[in-house]
């Protein structure tokens, strides 16, 4: 079954597609070769949020390197093809969503809408620096952009047994979610707590993706309506295919972990799915 989202209204989203450009395996604004090859290798495409991981964040805050031109015509991309038509539906949802939950709360003029770019071609740049297709999807705080290369559902479904509309978006929510710790001053409340105490640093990283996993199953919990027969299903194995022990199969240990394991980031969507964003704030109150 299919998620029942109502089509797309460009006047309420902001996209753009950028035609490559990246350096992949480069070096830009920060982000060295070798961090980007282990953190790729490490997690099999998919979950990096490699702007988001250990060694990136100095070069995430700096944001030297700006994004090269790209295609803004909204109509054009989010009709290209199923999975951007798609992706723009869930992104309209996304901010409907969120900008009425700031506004419930009295923080309505605090809500800013993410970018969303829908690149091809093998690499992008970013506010954060040079991104590639093996990175799977990411956000970038520098320039509050959701990068997806499409192409990469695919590999969600092929590589990782996570088909379905509705693991594509929790992608996507999950990904709003880091924009979201990014306009409430969550994400830097972590960066500093990892520079002040760097033994904690994965354990905080960690802390930090359940809670964006959390604020994906918000999202679902908010238009349940729309959920159709199956949707919950398919997010709950997209959530524990991408866990870090499954995806390292225990080659790495439990400290090094930076995305949490399958049974986290399935209890942290199906915390989100009560739709009440507050449960998933405890998550980073670190105190």
């Amino acid at each position: 079954m299919r998620m029942r989202l109502n089509p797309f209204n460009t006047g309420n989203i902001n996209v753009r597609s950028s035609g490559g450009g990246g350096v992949p395996g480069g070096k830009a604004g920060g982000l060295g070769c070798g961090t980007i090859v282990i953190a790729a290798l490490g997690y099999f495409v998919f979950g990096l949020d490699p702007m988001q991981t250990a060694g990136m964040v100095e070069s995430v805050q700096q944001g030297q390197q700006q994004s090269g031109p790209a295609n803004t015509d909204e109509q054009a991309i989010c009709t290209s093809s199923a999975y951007a038509r798609e992706a723009c539906n869930g992104l309209d949802s996304l901010n409907q969503t969120w900008a009425a939950t700031f506004e419930q709360q009295g923080f309505g003029d605090q809500f800013q809408q993410p970018t969303l770019d829908l690149y091809g071609g093998g690499g992008v740049n970013t506010g954060c620096g040079a991104g590639n297709s093996s990175m799977g999807p990411f956000y970038c705080p520098a320039d509050q952009t959701i990068y997806i290369d499409t192409s990469f559902y695919d590999t969600l479904e092929r590589q990782l047994g996570a088909g379905g509309d509705f693991a594509r978006y929790y992608v996507l929510a999950h990904e709003y979610g880091h924009h979201i710790q990014t306009i409430t001053g969550i994400s830097q409340q972590i960066r500093s707590a990892q520079q002040q105490n760097p033994s904690r640093r994965n354990q905080l990283q960690v802390l930090m993706e359940l809670q964006a996993d959390c604020y994906a199953g918000v999202w679902a919990g908010k238009n349940r309506n729309l959920i159709e027969p199956g949707d919950i299903e398919e997010g709950m194995n997209a959530a524990a295919a991408i866990g870090d022990d499954r995806l390292t199969g225990g080659r790495v240990s439990k400290e090094n972990f930076t995305h949490g394991t399958s049974q986290q980031r399935s209890q942290a969507l199906r915390l989100g799915l009560q739709g009440d964003d507050r449960a998933c704030d405890r998550i980073t109150n670190i105190g």
